[in-house]
């Protein structure tokens, strides 16, 4: 049976094999050792919904640097640090000794798949296959095309994920923040410039979101909107409010400044606001369920 491999141990890789058990496509994980690849399997299979039968019997880890069995390999996604070098060598290892029929995939957000595959004589098979945490539950993955990247081998994996119930979406220019990331970055650039000039609060910026435009979009997307309310409306709109928007290019100083004190959000247990470790757990608990929630939307027939 075809399988697919997932290449590192983090916590991407093991919501991205979650995603694959939970289709029922074996998943080959791949480690710098084989405690860790196993590891991140155990993991991903106790990630699976307790609601879908998955079977786990052709799924297995092992070590990157001895594996050699890519016989009936329909795919593979890179996990790894985000550290251009070190993607950049695993790639190149991969050009030698993945056959050029199997198409790989880089979860990066930060670097190009036109930079991470420079100069691989198979450069044409690799592209972007970026996720959005958590990656059991979200459904987008994004399939960036970079300089070389065949657009028949990226329709290809495009449509194996649509066959899975993910939802991809092809990036046709290998630009940065890709598809996704540069509209939410447009919308936290704004976000935080209110707050930071004290036009809103932290909380009063999450709950206009939530409860309007974002409440809207898990019905359907901001394009569909506005055809719904219309594009006149929005263009009268944009006349006052586009010349007022913020346009800097960097964060706010006091982000900056929070970061460097240490107030980096849940994972130090400091950023706009305090945390406690039970904090944290109940937050993760009641974002999962919001998100199997939303996906319950996203499920219901045009």
């Amino acid at each position: 049976m075809a399988y697919v491999t997932v290449i590192g141990t983090g916590t991407m890789a093991t919501g991205i094999t979650a995603g694959f058990l939970e289709a029922n496509v074996p998943v080959v994980v791949l480690g710098r050792t084989q405690k860790k690849a196993q590891q991140c399997l155990t993991d991903a299979i106790a990630l699976c919904s307790e609601t879908k039968s998955i079977t786990t019997e052709s799924s297995h880890a092992d070590e990157i640097d001895t594996w050699s069995n890519w016989a009936n390999c329909r795919w593979i996604v890179e996990t790894i640090i985000e550290d251009l070098p070190s993607k950049q060598a695993l790639f190149c290892a991969l050009d030698e000794r993945v056959p050029e029929d199997i198409p790989i995939g880089s979860n990066s957000s930060a670097y190009p798949i036109s930079k991470i595959a420079q100069d691989l004589k198979t450069a044409h098979r690799m592209m972007g296959a970026h996720y959005f945490m958590p990656a059991e539950l979200v459904p987008l993955v994004e399939i960036v095309l970079g300089e070389k990247t065949d657009p028949i081998i990226a329709k290809r994996v495009y449509d194996f994920y649509q066959s899975i119930d993910k939802k991809p979406v092809l990036v046709k220019k290998d630009i940065p923040g890709f598809l996704a990331n540069r509209i939410q970055h447009a919308l936290m650039r704004e976000a935080l410039y209110l707050i930071d000039r004290g036009i809103a609060t932290p909380e009063d910026v999450d709950d206009a979101v939530r409860y309007s435009f974002g409440f809207r979009y898990a019905a359907v997307g901001p394009i569909t909107q506005k055809e719904l309310s219309g594009w006149d409306v929005n263009c009268n709109a944009a006349k006052e409010i586009y010349p007022a928007l913020c346009n800097d290019s960097t964060m706010p100083a006091t982000i900056l400044n929070m970061v460097k004190s240490g107030k980096t959000g849940t994972k130090n247990l400091a950023g706009f606001w305090s945390w406690t470790p039970e904090k944290v757990k109940a937050l993760k608990e009641v974002y999962s369920k919001r998100l199997q929630a939303a996906f319950a939307v996203l499920k219901i027939e045009k």
